[in-house]
């Protein structure tokens, strides 16, 4: 809403339609000692072209060359016609479908968006949605720790290959409901290793799999789903949607498959935009859906065997009774959902996996000419998707600002989450980076080093 509607006769006019004196009034309840009397740190109000000029200006300090920074956020290529479409008002005002005879196209949508979701995870059924990845993650510890019975540890097993900020989001949202998270160590492929996986003694509820993990490597998904379930866990899959367009689903990992999947939707159709929107996606097995949190769309016929589509599986109560509801999310990520779903059908299978083969192609490219520098290592030897890490002998702190100075954003310093990689760099290469882009950080960085 670019401007405020209401004149200052116009809400006096509706004050006193209401028998009240003033807006302060209507807060009355509000217990003095919590009231602020005043905003004396508040700026000086602008008016329509101050604001206007000020938010341009902002707007503008997102003006970066090149983006070789990823870390779960990534610079995709959105067609056209996603945000031509997703912008009009019937999507773009669109908040909840909770009255079903109402918001058909929205629901609609939703079931769409679900469908594809269930099959690019090769999993039974998806929500819509979540808040974002993390939190996605968060819920689907809840969900395994409820689901698994034989555990009565409510221990989770936590690599920490897993996306740092994802694991400080989940043990926020858990670690005080008598879940404990339990680290497991990397091996020198940057993969979880193997010998840390003992459950024997542990009785864990659940295994965590990032496909791709933090460090961009592809983890051993087959083997360790095999090992977890045949220990008696539940095993979470976290994944990138675009590297599904090139790797095994986690429905299909080892014998039976993930139970649980979920992820960030941003790749598919989210711009980044200054640290946000977001939306968190989850997928399950059909076994499983009772307890999956957040919004599920049916397709149904009515009386006239006319298709039609409503929320189904959860009662409305199950976001109100907090005591007794599998979740408590009470929105979906719905303007975000409808970007993904736009860019999916856009572009197709072969589109999607068009797309990852190009992000791939690049990251090995990039890779490949970057630890051909003098002080420039290659860290992990497992294989990757789009993103990999390198040891550079000058300190990452001083260069990392240097390479901006030149629009080139390189990637992220590992050695605030990881001390033991100081001086490491996470660098993501997405189809949209040019060989021309690439070869001018290849050549800032040999100036620099």
């Amino acid at each position: 809403m670019p401007y405020i509607p209401h004149t200052a006769a116009e809400k006096a006019e509706m004050l006193a339609a209401i028998g009240v004196a003033s807006t302060e009034e209507l807060f009355d309840e509000i217990p003095a000692a919590l009231c602020v009397a005043n905003f004396e740190a508040m700026p000086v109000a602008l008016n329509e072209m101050e604001i206007a000029h000020l938010m341009q200006g902002r707007a503008a300090q997102d003006a970066v060359g090149s983006c070789f920074l990823g870390a779960g956020a990534y610079d995709h290529h959105i067609p056209a016609a996603v945000w031509e479409i997703a912008s009009r008002g019937e999507f773009y005002s669109a908040y909840t479908p909770y009255q079903a005879e109402a918001s058909q196209g929205t629901l609609q949508l939703i079931y769409e968006y679900q469908s594809m979701m269930t099959a690019l995870t090769a999993m039974d059924a998806a929500n819509a949605s979540l808040y974002d990845g993390a939190s996605a993650l968060a819920e689907a510890v809840l969900m395994a720790v409820r689901l698994n019975r034989k555990s009565a540890s409510r221990r989770v097993l936590f690599p920490t290959t897993v996306h740092p900020r994802y694991r400080q989001v989940v043990q926020s949202l858990v670690g005080n409901q008598g879940i404990k998270l339990v680290d497991l160590p990397y091996d020198k492929s940057g993969r979880i290793d193997p010998a840390a996986l003992a459950y024997g003694e542990s009785d864990c509820a659940a295994l965590v799999i990032s496909q791709p993990n933090f460090f961009g490597a592809l983890e051993e998904v087959d083997e360790l789903t095999d090992q977890a379930h045949a220990s008696g866990l539940l095993v979470i899959g976290v994944v990138n949607p675009v590297a599904l367009a090139l790797l095994k689903p986690p429905g299909e990992w080892g014998e039976a498959g993930a139970d649980i999947v979920c992820g960030e939707g941003q790749p598919l159709g989210v711009p980044l935009s200054s640290g946000g929107p977001y939306f968190g996606f989850m997928a399950c097995r059909q076994a499983h859906v009772r307890q999956m949190p957040g919004r599920i769309v049916g397709c149904t016929k009515d009386l006239d065997g006319k298709r039609g589509f409503t929320l189904t599986l959860q009662a409305r109560e199950q976001h109100i009774r907090r005591s007794k509801a599998t979740s408590n999310i009470c929105t979906n990520q719905g303007l975000m959902v409808t970007a993904a779903t736009i860019s999916m059908a856009i572009l197709g299978p072969e589109g999607l996996a068009a797309k990852a083969t190009a992000c791939h192609a690049n990251a090995a490219s990039l890779k490949a000419a970057l630890i051909k520098l003098d002080g420039v290592e290659s860290v992990f030897e497992a294989p990757f998707f789009h993103e990999f890490v390198v040891r550079l002998t000058a300190p990452v702190a001083e260069i990392l600002p240097a390479l901006a100075g030149q629009n080139i954003l390189a990637g992220l310093d590992l050695g605030d989450d990881y001390p033991e990689l100081k001086n490491c760099l996470l660098v993501c290469a997405t189809e949209k980076r040019t060989a021309n882009e690439m070869d001018a950080y290849v050549r800032s960085l040999k100036q620099l080093l």
